[in-house]
């Protein structure tokens, strides 16, 4: 029987060993590409069965038809979101999975640590001891004890950050269209409306997906109802938030820190090393420029553990399209969720 090919875009060196490991048990062939997917490098999928992609491989029309046309098998991506994919035009003619919780515990860690950073300043702190000053002057936070934290989307990794939020004793109020009311009481934490969120949380941590819905939720309007110097972190999707919505809230301090791990634009910059370069996104640099914004390049999911996940579904999606014919995590867009129709015993075509 021969083997499996995949092919991978946007590889970096820190995800081969993990892969490489897994492999053992599959013994797949598989070719790492550091570059990224674009019209121009979609023809190196010639010859594999599989690609699999990064989240911020955008997966156009184009690009799609090119790989159709390479007869390519099933697109497996290293993510959990698929907003990158033109789920529309690849319906019915490429399978499509991705890893749809790699590690909780990683992404609500990363969203806690951006809250203390920001509250007690670390961030600037550790600049100034750098240059020994140290002066405390300015760096003044708040205890996060009894204080209000507003977490919209009620998923995984939500409920990890909530179980550390009520550790440091805060109230806990929750944004999602799916209301658990027996996790809210065994919790000690209240359901409410967006409104009633934005304007009573001194912190807010978006952990919702990006649909069509939640684009921009954070957005000119929503900031005007929040608290005077609120602390919003990011570590969901970059387009949960209008980012010159978000600059205006910061220039005149209705917005006291911005924590973003995402980015509406990252696909050109994160992950890469521009150091050499410039930024030639004003928003972004605009961001960059703020005291008291602190921007890391999406990588909250990055530890070891959630490594080992990725490399682990992404193999077994494979394995499971190729001998069981069947695809659990498979994206499906007739349901325009995540979540198929189907009962899993076939794939959703």
């Amino acid at each position: 029987m021969l083997k499996q090919k995949i092919i991978f875009f946007s590889m970096k060196n820190y995800e081969i060993p993990f892969f490489e490991y897994t492999n053992k048990e599959f013994n797949y062939e598989m070719k790492y590409l550091d570059f990224g997917l674009s019209e121009e490098t979609a023809n190196s999928s010639k010859g594999y069965d599989v690609v699999c992609l990064m989240v911020n491989n955008l997966l156009s029309k184009t690009i799609i038809d090119i790989f159709q046309q390479n007869e390519i098998k099933l697109i497996t991506l290293r993510s959990a979101g698929y907003n990158n994919v033109d789920l529309k035009h690849i319906w019915g003619k490429i399978h499509v999975a991705r890893v749809p919780a790699y590690s909780p515990n990683s992404v609500a860690e990363h969203a806690v640590t951006l809250m203390l950073a920001l509250n007690r300043k670390v961030h600037k702190a550790y600049n100034r001891t750098r240059e020994n000053n140290f002066s405390i002057d300015g760096l003044m936070g708040f205890d996060m004890f009894q204080k209000t934290a507003g977490i919209v989307g009620a998923g995984r990794i939500a409920k990890v950050l909530i179980n550390i939020l009520k550790g440091f004793g805060m109230n806990i109020l929750v944004y999602d269209k799916i209301q658990d009311k027996e996790y809210a009481k065994k919790m000690d934490i209240k359901y409410v409306d967006l409104k009633t969120l934005y304007k009573d949380s001194d912190i807010i941590s978006l952990h919702c997906p990006l649909t069509p819905e939640t684009v921009h939720i954070i957005n000119k309007e929503a900031i005007s109802l929040m608290k005077d110097h609120v602390i919003i972190v990011n570590t969901g999707r970059g387009q949960l938030i209008d980012s010159k919505a978000l600059i205006e809230g910061l220039k005149n301090a209705k917005i006291a820190a911005a924590g973003l791990d995402v980015y509406e634009e990252e696909e050109h910059y994160f992950f890469e090393d521009l150091s050499n370069s410039f930024i030639d996104d004003d928003v972004l640099a605009r961001l960059l420029s703020f005291p008291n914004v602190i921007v890391t390049a999406h990588q909250a999911f990055f530890t070891k553990e959630a490594l080992k996940n990725i490399a682990d579904v992404t193999l077994q999606n494979v394995n499971e399209f190729f001998t069981r014919k069947t695809l659990v995590n498979e994206i499906c867009y007739q349901c325009e969720s995540a979540t198929c129709h189907k009962t899993k015993e076939t794939m959703c075509f």
